[in-house]
C-alpha cells in the first residue's frame, strides 16, 4: 500500500535491535531503535509535579517550570551538558557525506555504546524526516527561518508555547557559538564542499521542543551558509510489544469499513463505493504513525520531590534571583 512504512534489514547489538524503516517505494525514512534491559538513562527527564530537572550522569543540565496554565517553560541552563557523541573528523565526514542513513547508524551506535545518551527501554525512531524542515515559508531564507527556531537565552529563558505553539522550536543545551568560531568555520566549509554530519535531536514533549544532543557548531554553520541542515530526530514511538496489537486493531477497522460499505453496495447497487477510497488512506496514516510519530518523553520523578529541585536550583543559580526558587 502507498506510503506505508515498515521496518526491515534488522541489525542486532547488545541490548538493542536497529532496524531500518523504508517507504513501500524503498524509500529511507530511518531507523527504528528497539532497546532492552536499560532502565533509567544516563541523560533523563526528572518531574517534581510542574518542575523538572535534566540530568546527565547525575549532573544537573536543565532547569524548567511549566508556566500555569500551559502558556510556556521558565529554564535555566547549566554548562553541565556534555555530548556523548565524540568529535566528528573531517574523513569520517567525507566518508559518510551524502548518506543520512549511514550517519543514523553511526549515530545508532554512539547512542547505544556512550555514557550520557537519553535511551531507555523501548522503542526509538532516528529520523531524517522532522516537522522542522516543512514549516519554511518560501520567502523566508534558511537563515532566517532556522534562526527564529532556536529558543534564546543563556542561562536562562523562556519557551513560548503560546506564541510558537506546536511549532516545536530548537532547544540549545549549550550556548551557540558564533560564526567565527573555528569549529563553525570548520564546519562551514564542509557545508560548501556539501559534507556535513548531521545535528542530532531529542524530541522532549515535556518542553515541547527540541533539544540539541550534538551538532551545536554544525547547525550554527548551516545558518551562517543559509543552508538547510541536515537533521537526524530521536524520539519514543510505540512500543514494539504494542505495535502488533496495534496494526492489527488497525487492519480490523479497515477490513470492518469495506465489510460494511460491501453490505452497503449490495443493498443499493454498485453507485455505492467500496470504501477502499476513505479506508485505504485512513489504514495508512494509521500504520505511518504507529512506525513513527512521537510518543511522550519518560520522566521519572525526583527524588525528594520538590524540595530537592528547589535545593538544586539553589545551589545553581545562587544570587541569580532566577524565579526565586
Amino acid at each position: 500500500m502507498r506510503g506505508e512504512q515498515r521496518p526491515v534489514v534488522a541489525v542486532y547489538a547488545l541490548g538493542m535491535q536497529r532496524s531500518d524503516v523504508t517507504r513501500d517505494d524503498g524509500t529511507w525514512v530511518g531507523l527504528s531503535l528497539d532497546v532492552q534491559d536499560r532502565h533509567q538513562p544516563e541523560l533523563c527527564v526528572l518531574s517534581a509535579g510542574p518542575r523538572l530537572l535534566v540530568s546527565q550522569l547525575s549532573r544537573p543540565v536543565l532547569l524548567a517550570v511549566v508556566e500555569e496554565p500551559l502558556q510556556g517553560v521558565d529554564f535555566w541552563r547549566t554548562d553541565g551538558y556534555r555530548s556523548f557523541v565524540p568529535p566528528l573528523r573531517a574523513d569520517v565526514g567525507r566518508a559518510l557525506s551524502g548518506s543520512l542513513e549511514r550517519w543514523a547508524h553511526r549515530f545508532a551506535q554512539y547512542l547505544d555504546d556512550s555514557p550520557g545518551s537519553p535511551l531507555h527501554e523501548g522503542r526509538w525512531l532516528l529520523s531524517c524526516e522532522s516537522p522542522l524542515q516543512r514549516w519554511r515559508h518560501a520567502d523566508t531564507s534558511h537563515a532566517e527561518y532556522w534562526s527564529s527556531m532556536l529558543v534564546e537565552g543563556h542561562p536562562d529563558g523562556y519557551i513560548d508555547w503560546f506564541l510558537h505553539s506546536t511549532s516545536w522550536e530548537v532547544l540549545p543545551l549549550r550556548p551557540m557559538p558564533g560564526p567565527g568560531d573555528s569549529r563553525v568555520r570548520a564546519y562551514r566549509k564542509q557545508v560548501r564542499e556539501g559534507m556535513l554530519p548531521p545535528v542530532l535531536l531529542w524530541w522532549v514533549s515535556g518542553l515541547d521542543c527540541h533539544l540539541i544532543l550534538d551538532g551545536h557548531a554544525r547547525l550554527a554553520a548551516a545558518i551562517a551558509e543559509s543552508i538547510e541542515p541536515p537533521l537526524l530526530q530521536l524520539h519514543r514511538t510505540v512500543s514494539h510489544d504494542d505495535l502488533a496489537a496495534r496494526i492489527d486493531d488497525a487492519v480490523g477497522s479497515y477490513e470492518y469499513e469495506l465489510a460494511r460499505f460491501a453490505e452497503l453496495r449490495a443493498i443499493h447497487g454498485p453507485t455505492v463505493p467500496d470504501g477502499a477510497v476513505t479506508a485505504g488512506p485512513q489504514l495508512v496514516r494509521l500504520l505511518h504513525d504507529l512506525h513513527t510519530a512521537e510518543q511522550p518523553t519518560w520522566a521519572w520523578p525526583l527524588p525528594g520531590g520538590e524540595g530537592q529541585w528547589r535545593r538544586t536550583a539553589h545551589e545553581v543559580t545562587v544570587g541569580k534571583g532566577w524565579l526565586r526558587a
